[in-house]
């Protein structure tokens, strides 16, 4: 028996599920491993959405390994499902990619250019590197493998003997009608039904119904590899299977117990598996659970394979700040990948954990990634000093390990938003963005960009790719002699304050104080004076005396914070600009 450490962490989702899935799993396979299960098409680039997939039953494994217990995440790689559509903005993917509709996609060629050996193997690498760089565990399991090597033989030949059981119970959901979208959670948009192709809740075709009856199985051509097969006959004390191609118009008789080339249909499938591996808990979206979706009806006909239902949580769907929606048949979507060259992984992980799964929540690539890393680094300090509450605590230990090891993280972890002026300051000029690093906190200064790596890396990229050229920072090169010729009298005071503070306060924390103190002194107060201490037009007054900097520096109303900004232009630069 393993030890099992119980955990103190009971206030979060996580926990819930993994008390449940434990007690579960003890009663239909006591003192075997836990078996948690996702599943992943790579039927184009798998976005963000699908990670929903990955990390919730991860998060439940993880914890369910901390308490000692043996558990395995298994990831089915859709990769024997058909080929639907050419995907649109894929590079090296154009019209002629057509001909292979209906052909597995591991039988469909890789884009042009790609060095992988077919189109699911091109989409599959992208996805795990970012799962090792998310420290997702995981035992990967190729559909393609399964089914052409036989493993599913007697599924598959159960599964035959019991078409008419499979057809009653699909029976009972083809005549109900689909609910008035006046009751859906929400409209569904295209994003959504390509999430649900993903997984194969969009194969509508439940079984073929030919001259041979209900068939829950698709055999793929013999020579043209699609699977726009009809089953013409079939001999259930032989199991000798006919069947016709309506693409090429090929024929065949072969014997299903020797043939391995052909698949269940989804909701034939699915369920089967959950059988075969003993899945105790997988997670499913939101368009499974409509009335005669496939984990409704899977969970009718997994008993035919004399297994159960999984723990089935509905995950809401994933949405983006700042790109279009996600959509995985289209170009561009963005990946995991693309999310982790703007974040490092403890902050993506994060997102998806303190979360339950069904609260949807946006995934950001604009300015509102800055408010994220805020937010992160004040619960990051929050969780060292103690103060922080015991769901975050638990969200925060998700994120920033796993059972097996802590995830590698930035040595000087500064902000993400002084990180991103920087690198828009400078230009990717290294030896300038650690002079101004150095220089935010005199006292403990930072002697190496590797110290702010990898996260300085990640603000760089965010403000490389993901920033407009109208929005990025550009000093000025010459002083604006016109502007500071027609400044009033109080306006050349505040620069004064301004220039003669400079020397004596060039550090973030300095600088900050200064810039927001010179029209409180300018007003006649004092410059530590706190807010509740002044009238309320002073903001006014700071937002002039900014807007004025901004000008003068940058030629904008708004720009990188005044204290950064300021850092990286430099005193000497400075002074020039603001006129001394």
């Amino acid at each position: 028996m393993p030890i099992v450490a119980q955990s103190t962490e009971t206030t979060d989702w996580v926990s819930r599920f993994a008390d449940e899935v434990i007690e579960e799993s003890e009663r239909r396979a006591p003192g075997k491993p836990v078996v948690v299960a996702s599943g992943l098409s790579p039927s184009g680039p798998i976005h963000l959405g699908n990670l929903r997939e990955v990390m919730t039953p991860h998060l439940v494994a993880d914890e369910i390994r901390r308490r000692g217990h043996q558990v395995r995440h298994l990831i089915s790689w859709d990769d024997y499902d058909r080929y639907r559509k050419v995907p649109q903005g894929i590079a090296g993917v154009d019209d002629s990619w057509a001909e292979h509709i209906g052909k597995p996609l591991t039988s469909v060629p890789a884009p042009q250019g790609s060095s992988f050996p077919n189109w699911s193997e091109h989409f599959k690498a992208a996805m795990t590197a970012s799962l090792a760089e998310l420290g997702v565990e995981f035992d990967g399991i190729s559909q393609t493998e399964q089914y052409t090597s036989g493993v599913y033989r007697e599924q598959i030949l159960h599964a035959i003997r019991h078409r008419a059981d499979i057809d009653a119970i699909l029976d009972q959901y083809r005549t109900k009608k689909a609910p008035a979208k006046k009751q859906q959670q929400k409209p569904v948009d295209e994003a959504e039904l390509e999430a649900a192709e993903g997984s194969g809740a969009a194969d509508e075709d439940d079984g073929s119904s030919g001259s041979a009856g209900y068939f829950p199985y698709k055999p793929y051509c013999g020579n043209c590899e699609k699977d726009l097969t009809t089953v013409t006959s079939y001999d259930d004390d032989t199991t000798e299977l006919t069947y016709a191609c309506t693409a090429c118009g090929f024929s065949e008789t072969v014997r299903l117990n020797e043939f391995n080339r052909g698949k269940l249909v989804w909701k034939v499938d699915w369920p089967m598996r959950w059988a075969y591996e003993g899945v105790v808990f997988e997670p499913s979206g939101v368009d499974h659970s409509s009335p005669g979706s496939s984990f409704q009806v899977g969970g009718q006909i997994v008993g035919i394979f004399g297994g159960k239902q999984p723990i089935g949580p509905m995950y809401a769907f994933v949405g983006i700040s700042g790109m279009a929606k996600m959509s995985s048949s289209r170009g561009g979507v963005p990946t995991p990948g693309d999310a982790l060259k703007i974040m490092e992984p403890q902050l993506l992980r994060w997102l998806y954990a303190r979360r339950r799964p069904n609260q949807s929540f946006k995934i950001a690539f604009d300015q509102e990634i800055q408010r994220l890393y805020d937010e992160w680094d004040k619960l990051d300090a929050k969780v060292a000093d103690g103060s922080a509450l015991p769901a975050d605590v638990a969200a925060h230990a998700r994120a920033v390990r796993t059972a097996g090891a802590e995830l590698p993280r930035t040595p000087r972890p500064l902000p993400y938003r002084t990180l991103a002026s920087v690198a828009d300051i400078t230009a990717g000029e290294q030896q300038q963005a650690l002079r101004i690093l150095s220089e935010l906190d005199p006292e403990n200064p930072i002697a190496a960009l590797d110290e702010a790596r990898p996260r300085y890396d990640k603000a760089e990229a965010w403000i490389n790719n993901h920033v407009p050229a109208d929005q990025r920072t550009i000093v000025r090169e010459e002083p604006d002699a016109e502007l500071l010729k027609s400044l009033d009298e109080a306006s050349q005071q505040s620069l004064r304050l301004l220039l003669d503070g400079l020397a004596g306060n060039w550090s973030l924390d300095g600088l900050t104080h200064l810039v927001y103190g010179v029209p409180k002194v300018q007003a006649g107060f004092s410059a530590d004076a706190t807010p509740k201490e002044l009238p309320p037009e002073i903001k006014t007054a700071q937002r002039t005396f900014f807007a004025l900097l901004y000008h003068l520096l940058v030629g904008r109303d708004t720009g990188p914070r005044l204290p950064t900004l300021l850092l990286a232009v430099g005193q000497e630069r400075v002074r020039a600009l603001l006129g001394e």
